[in-house]
């Protein structure tokens, strides 16, 4: 398929009204492009008819549901800025978000009515609050509002935008503004996006399997450019392994997208299980949001083919890599080199690194690419100190002398013990890959003599049992694979890691939990 020919929904919608633009992966209900263009044509309509303009927000808190992709686009044919949120956060932490985005209007669901009856009262600059699939106190019916109108486009269309917040794992959440290059509709797959589906293959026979929340910038993202390409659109209410690999062979996915936890999972199934299933539809398989261990991604490399594809990014669109399954064979362990902006490693005074030597990632773009909304101090916290077009979100790495970048870790992640640096990514990549771990975490608690020692926080696989003899057991089993310096002082165990849907570790949690510690408590091993 020719990049000329990929434009946007409502173009899609006249081509080929009766395609499948959405399926849903549990229930089999789908939704043609014909329909969807209409609904998202009546959303907007009300919305203009709110009185909203172009650059004004709305905010969604929705679960997994078919309208989040009408609102998207909604908001995208109007000119406005859409801030999903994620629907996990208590109601203060959700208003902060919307109120923040100075949203004017929320839309949720009557799957998430408790977290919208919380919210009521803490919206006070929100003009309207509509809810799907039923209604609570406080909250208009969504269908009611929008089907009184025209399903029509808008006289004059104006590109919108998501507005997305920083998934706050070390701190508030940040909203981010991205740099439009156009607010014309025919520019919404701009150069860059033109060539990353053309990377993968994305064509208008696609089918495309979403495994993870729509709140998140990447799987909502996507799904509205497969659809600007006419693809068929699967999403998955909340990730099951087995369920995703039969969904994989029922719809004939041919795209897909996960996290590196998602692989863990999929790769802990009894053998029978992962085999139970034709996955041969599957073209292209891609990973992101966090760091994947190089043991799990060979393995998956080596179940599902040389179709496996990574890229590197972040929301604030810095700049991003790419790396296919050739790459990465010849390369393990790298997330690829540069496809959009120049990388740069320097030091904390901002000296530039030579190659093999890690430090704090910079892009360098033409232009300044994002801002965080109404925090110019954040912004510029991001820049370099001498070169304002560099910026870093906080992740440090390390080049080769060919251009590939490897990842160490967050530097906020990082543990300083009697003066030497720790990344946790290495000890969590050892650890994660023992047949008793199901999920891992390594933070840096109180030690009255080196100032942090290294903790592992484990949760175990199903049916194993924790305790001290596990803790001594992995250990042992670290030893030879990290460092001597990098092994844990001590183990913990929890029942169930505090990982976002996404795949990102809310680290944040537990240092709190353990921050407060008492070193002098601290029990050192004896390697």
């Amino acid at each position: 398929m020719h990049s000329e020919n990929w434009t946007h929904l409502g173009d899609r919608a006249q081509r080929h009204p009766g395609r499948t633009a959405v399926i849903h992966g549990g229930n089999g209900l789908t939704l043609s492009y014909g329909d969807l263009d209409r609904r998202a044509n009546q959303l907007a309509r009300y919305l203009r008819a709110l009185g909203l303009r172009p650059g004004d927000h709305i905010a969604m808190v929705l679960e997994n549901n078919m309208r989040c992709f009408e609102i998207g686009w909604a908001a995208l044919r109007s000119g406005l800025l859409l801030t999903p949120v994620n629907r996990f956060l208590t109601p203060a932490e959700a208003a902060y978000i919307v109120t923040d985005s100075e949203s004017k209007v929320v839309i949720s669901s009557y799957a998430m009515r408790e977290l919208a009856e919380g919210l009521t009262t803490l919206m006070p600059e929100c003009h309207a609050r509509l809810m799907v699939d039923g209604t609570i106190d406080g909250w208009d019916s969504y269908e009611r509002a929008i089907d009184a109108m025209p399903g029509d486009p808008l006289e004059a269309e104006t590109l919108g935008a998501l507005m997305l917040y920083s998934s706050g794992t070390t701190g508030r959440p940040k909203g981010i503004v991205r740099a439009q290059w156009s607010h014309d509709m025919a520019d919404y797959l701009d150069p860059f996006r033109r060539r990353q589906l053309q990377e993968y293959g994305f064509s208008g026979d696609m089918v495309y399997l979403s495994t993870a929340p729509l709140y998140h910038s990447a799987p909502l993202a996507w799904a509205l450019q497969i659809q600007a390409v006419g693809g068929t659109v699967v999403f998955m209410e909340k990730f099951d392994a087995l369920a995703s690999l039969a969904m994989i062979e029922r719809y004939q996915v041919t795209h897909s997208q996960w996290v590196p936890t998602m692989f863990v999972r999929l790769l802990k199934l009894a053998e029978h299980e992962r085999n139970a299933f034709d996955l041969s539809s599957l073209r292209m398989a891609v990973h992101a949001a966090a760091p994947c261990p190089a043991d799990v991604k060979l393995r998956m490399i080596e179940w599902w083919g040389p179709i496996i594809h990574e890229y590197y990014g972040a929301t604030e669109g810095c700049g991003l890599t790419m790396i296919d399954s050739a790459d990465y064979l010849a390369h393990p362990g790298s997330v690829g080199r540069a496809a959009v902006g120049a990388i740069h490693i320097c030091d904390d005074d901002g000296n530039e690194l030579p190659p093999g030597k890690p430090g704090l990632i910079y892009f360098e773009r033409d232009a300044m690419p994002f801002r965080y909304h109404n925090d110019p101090q954040k912004t510029d916290a991001t820049r370099h100190p001498r070169h304002p077009n560099w910026t870093a979100v906080g992740d440090m790495g390390y080049v080769d002398e060919a251009g590939y970048l490897y990842l160490t870790d967050r530097k906020t992640f990082m543990i300083i013990s009697g003066g030497v640096n720790i990344y946790p990514q290495a000890i969590e990549d050892a650890l994660v890959a023992h047949d008793k771990v199901g999920d891992a975490a390594v933070i840096g608690v109180p030690d009255a003599e080196m100032g942090e020692q290294v903790k592992a926080i484990i949760e175990p696989a199903p049916g194993v049992e924790p305790g001290p003899a596990l803790g001594e057991e992995l250990i042992a089993y670290l030893r030879g694979k990290v460092a001597r310096y990098m092994i844990p002082r001590s183990v913990d165990f929890i029942d169930r890691m505090p990982r976002l849907p996404t795949g990102k570790l809310y680290k944040q949690q537990l240092r709190e939990r353990y921050g407060a510690a008492n070193p002098a408590a601290a029990q050192p091993r004896a390697d």
